[in-house]
């Protein structure tokens, strides 16, 4: 059979079996598509009877008929305005501050009242409530912490919030974090700037309020720990080096870098970040250890050496961190932070430090030998 002839028929069978493939799929995607629509629906649904639940609800006694729980502990009397010192309790205008979760859905909800409970104003529209995109339900487990300030400078009080959320899924699977919000007053009623909380939440001011306080109506920020890309932009923003944990090593992949540790100070915390800079003082790789901690409490060493036997120069940080806990008492762990050099950069260790917990015992030195025996090889 002539070549032209049998790599025609060769073609006609190809074609004749991916319309059968094609054939075959199409009712499994058409059920795919059908599904996806039904499912969209009844998301839609369901907002809209969570949406009205909501709305029905006109006095703080008719939360728990609607399936909203009352948050018992963040109950408080909020000025409107902030006054003078001197100015008489009783000629102080107030409203009362309440807050809810949905029941089914964990969302929450804000409420002012007057004395008798009846509500003045109520919102949803909370940036906790977007943790997980496009569904009703969401990680919050409480509202961590609420406060009362002026932030913007127009004398009228605005209302600063942190959730505390809990994801059982996705990157943040079985991990607690904060997510701060402000709600700002305006002509006797509130709204919220999705730019200011994004800034808060993605650069992590979102510690306390005193940190929020300080971005949005001070003005600083750590977003320029995240964006800058050399190290003079890092020292003109008043990043102050660990200078006796800072070295020169050469990184097999990346060549010859300083590791250059520091903190940036945002109220009373200090936030921790390692920077690897090339000889012209580029940023060419940054590490964040110290993640959801709320300050960096100490710093006991850093090393870059092999840890994994490939032959590449890893990095391993060791340092104490402090966090407030559920009654406001200080809290400080020990922590081991592993980071492995491959080929397109560093890579976050997930084995050895979710097999051993430090303990204020251990030593840099030590925890070498362990993570390198943990590999299967010593030197």
């Amino acid at each position: 059979m002539p070549k032209d002839r049998k790599r025609k028929n060769m073609l006609i069978i190809a074609c004749i079996m991916l319309f059968a493939t094609l054939f075959t799929l199409v009712p499994a995607f058409s059920f795919s598509v059908t599904a996806a629509r039904r499912n969209t629906g009844s998301v839609a649904e369901e907002y809209v009877r969570y949406q009205s639940r909501l709305q029905n609800i006109e006095k703080i006694t008719e939360l728990e008929e609607n399936g909203f729980r009352l948050l018992e502990d963040q109950i408080f009397a909020m000025p409107l305005q902030k006054l003078p010192e001197d100015m008489p309790e009783d000629e102080v205008d107030e409203v009362w501050f309440y807050a809810a979760l949905d029941k089914q859905y964990h969302r929450l909800a804000v409420f002012l009242a007057d004395d008798n409970g009846q509500i003045l104003y109520k919102t949803d529209q909370l940036e906790a409530n977007y943790c997980y995109p496009g569904e009703l339900r969401q990680p919050i487990e409480k509202l961590a912490s609420v406060s009362f300030q002026d932030v913007d400078n127009d004398s009228d009080t605005d209302i600063i919030l942190i959730a505390q959320c809990h994801n059982d899924r996705g990157d943040y699977q079985e991990k607690s974090y904060k997510v701060g919000d402000v709600l700002f007053q305006e002509d006797g009623s509130f709204y919220r700037d999705y730019r200011i909380s994004d800034k808060i939440n993605r650069f992590d001011m979102n510690k306390n309020p005193a940190c929020i306080l300080n971005f949005v109506r001070d003005g600083r920020s750590t977003e320029f720990l995240y964006t800058a890309e050399t190290y003079g932009e890092l020292l003109s923003h008043n990043f102050r080096v660990i200078e006796e944990q800072s070295y020169t090593r050469n990184f097999e992949k990346l060549g010859k870098m300083k590791v250059v540790p520091g903190v940036y100070r945002m109220v009373e915390y200090d936030v921790f970040m390692i920077y690897l800079i090339d000889e012209q003082g580029n940023i060419v790789w940054s590490f964040q250890p110290m993640e959801d901690y709320d300050n960096l409490y100490a710093l006991k060493g850093i090393q870059g050496k092999d840890l994994d036997g490939d032959g590449f120069k890893d990095l391993v940080v060791f340092a104490k961190y402090s966090y407030e806990g559920d009654f406001g008492e200080l809290l400080v762990d020990t922590v081991c932070t592993v980071y492995y050099q491959r080929t397109a950069g560093f890579e976050k260790d997930k084995d050895f430090t979710a097999n051993y917990e430090c303990t204020e015992e251990d030593t840099l030195e030590a925890l070498v030998g362990k993570i390198r025996a943990y590999w299967g090889w010593q030197t």
